[in-house]
């Protein structure tokens, strides 16, 4: 796992209400562009979820 990866999931560890891509990026301290792809792929992946534009970790 790359190392934004667990940094996005570590984010969203902290977070019960779940984060907007532009939030997680502020918290990051990356592009958007770059952290939705790897939201992306943790999506794909079934680690997280989203739902109204929100993320979460997924309860899979």
């Amino acid at each position: 796992m790359a190392k934004l990866d667990k940094l996005v999931i570590s984010t969203l560890e902290g977070s019960n209400e779940g984060l907007m891509l532009v939030e997680i990026a502020e918290r990051v301290g990356q592009s958007e562009k770059k952290v939705y792809r790897t939201l992306r792929r943790l999506f794909q992946k079934g680690i997280i979820d989203s739902e109204n534009r929100r993320y979460i970790l997924s309860n899979r």
